[in-house]
């Protein structure tokens, strides 16, 4: 299998052939994508159990890509320099809409099961000396906030829709700064550069599990309302048959399994679940509510 930490030429221009855009597309080799939320070298790491199964299951050599962040991400699927991704809720609505009407398409299959649910939640976070103890407590304050990606949907998007639901409101309560990843979201606050962050509940529970974050220096103002898993997206030109072979390789997944106990890990998920378009419309509600539009 071929690892790729970082890639910037992904989003070059290139030729899609005549033939991709009747659905023949079956490359020897399956570019997957891994979203940046956390230390590139981490999610590689964590991930090369993905990169061997999907190699035995589907009889191709596997390239695992983690693009330098959200938006070289987006733009790699637009130019069909990707076949398979994992993008958040966010980007994926993005990356949809700006697929419209192209040569290439894409299509969500399948989504994170914990817990017999493909929802999950951002958590919102302060440091532990700010007199702060629940989310409304930071009007009028003129705090530093603590976001990820400005394209991501539990480290962005969730949380400051949150916030506004509180009535807490970018510029008059707080001055938001954009970190990247959703660790360096949390080591922020902890640290003390910002005194409120947001980021994905699944991500800040793994860094308190592993003792990435000291609990005693963070905590919790609040949740999110639970919002869709983020979504593995593949190329519509995608043979029918290779199609069906990677949503099977996907759905056969199952903790308890050998394959399963080692894909599954890195994701803190029981297996993956049929999701479809639009099972994200709550996501594109909440991007009209916070982008204003």
């Amino acid at each position: 299998m071929s690892l790729t930490l970082s890639i910037t030429s992904l989003v070059a221009a290139t030729t899609i052939s005549v033939s991709a855009l009747v659905g023949d597309y079956n490359p020897d080799k399956l570019r997957v994508a891994l979203l940046p939320d956390e230390n590139a070298a981490t999610i590689i790491q964590d991930n090369k159990p993905l990169a061997s199964y999907l190699e035995k299951k589907l009889g191709k050599k596997i390239e695992l890509i983690v693009t330098t962040d959200y938006s070289s991400m987006i733009e790699a699927m637009r130019f069909a320099r990707l076949d398979l991704a994992y993008f958040g809720p966010v980007s994926y609505t993005i990356a949809k809409d700006m697929m419209k009407g192209g040569k290439v398409d894409i299509e969500p299959f399948a989504a994170r099961l914990k817990g017999g649910s493909t929802k999950y939640q951002s958590v919102i976070i302060a440091s532990s000396e700010a007199e702060l103890s629940k989310i409304e407590d930071m009007k009028g304050k003129s705090l530093q906030v603590a976001f990820g990606d400005q394209a991501s949907t539990s480290s962005h998007f969730a949380p400051k829709y949150t916030m506004m639901q509180a009535g807490v409101q970018p510029g008059d309560d707080y001055k938001e700064n954009f970190t990247g990843a959703h660790d360096a979201v949390a080591h922020n606050v902890e640290r003390g550069n910002a005194a409120v962050g947001g980021l994905s509940r699944p991500i800040f529970e793994r860094l308190i599990e592993r003792g990435t974050i000291d609990q005693s220096k963070v905590k919790v103002l609040g949740y999110s309302e639970p919002i869709p898993q983020y979504p593995w997206v593949m190329r519509t030109d995608l043979t029918a048959s290779m199609k069906k072979a990677i949503r099977d390789a996907f759905y056969r997944l199952k903790k308890g399994t050998a394959d399963g106990e080692a894909v599954l890990k890195p994701f803190k998920a029981d297996g993956f679940q049929r999701i479809d378009d639009a099972d994200y419309d709550i996501i594109r509600r909440i991007r009209k509510n916070v982008q204003g539009r």
